[in-house]
């Protein structure tokens, strides 16, 4: 069944960009509409998007943008109403739940703001937990590698309870790559640490990038997050408004944050300028 799933489908031929990179994420066209009683709320309106190999990109809007519905659509968490999306190949839109949670496992790499670690279980369990799940052998060495990449090789049998919140995300971060997969969808990822943890982090996220090339998606509303990717999408309205390369990418723990009022006037002010002062807290 898992093999069967993996296998290349008959899909259109794979998106490359100019210096032949395969597209890991192609969107094409796709809908989401929710239904509220006799109110239809269309979250997306037809979005195309690529997202090619070792990029590091970040999908940005204001409340009600639709980034969040994107973001479950990404992480095969919710099926498009219409469209296509290929993830690695694999038309994820066509998949039923069973295979979508073998995708999740297999193909994504999850890092959420709140870590969701388990209370009483340790950091080396933690990490194994995907490799159980999937039936891979070597679950300890693999989750042991993992913790090291982290630099969290000599904390394997904490608890969350006794790691600091830069220590627990780092453990969220190993259980993400540890099964190799072909992206990291990391949701406000920084979100819940103070400035040093979140520097941290942000590090690991920019070493695994350039270092190991994997290809990584941080959803957020922080342009100074955002600045220290390579790209950035923009959303409104359920539509993609900007897609812009970062021209001089920040390096985490080299440049001061300025107030977030700054960030946005001086980087996104030509995608904002038509929204309301309250969007963007």
């Amino acid at each position: 069944m898992v093999l069967k799933l993996f296998k290349r489908q008959a899909t259109p031929e794979i998106e490359r960009d100019e210096l032949g990179r395969r597209a890991v994420i192609d969107i094409r066209h796709i809908t989401k509409t929710y239904h509220m009683g006799d109110v239809e709320v269309n979250a997306l309106r037809g979005v195309d998007l690529q997202i090619y190999e070792g990029e590091f990109v970040s999908i940005m809007g204001p409340s009600g943008s639709g980034k969040s519905t994107l973001m479950y659509i990404l992480g095969a968490l919710d099926q498009p109403t219409s469209g296509a999306y290929y993830l690695d190949g694999v038309d994820v839109s066509k998949l039923d739940e069973k295979q979508l949670a073998i995708i999740r496992n297999k193909k994504i790499g999850f890092v959420f703001q709140s870590f969701n670690l388990l209370k009483r279980t340790t950091a080396l369990r933690q990490v194994e937990l995907p490799l159980m799940y999937g039936g891979v052998p070597g679950r300890t060495k693999r989750a042991k590698e993992a913790l090291e990449a982290v630099g969290l090789g000599k904390r394997l049998d904490h608890l969350p309870s006794e790691l600091s919140g830069g220590q627990q995300q780092r453990v969220a971060i190993a259980r993400a790559i540890v099964n190799e997969p072909a992206m990291i969808l990391a949701d406000e990822p920084t979100g819940n640490l103070d400035s040093r943890s979140g520097t941290e982090v942000m590090q690991i996220f920019q070493t695994m990038n350039r270092e190991k090339g994997i290809t990584t998606i941080f959803v957020t509303h922080d342009p100074w997050i955002a600045r220290h990717t390579n790209r950035v999408i923009m959303l409104r309205d359920g539509a993609v408004v900007a897609d812009r390369k970062v021209a001089t990418p920040l390096i985490a723990g080299e440049s001061e944050r300025p107030s977030e009022a700054e960030e946005l006037e001086g980087v996104f002010q030509d995608v904002y300028y038509g929204g309301e002062k309250e969007e963007y807290n």
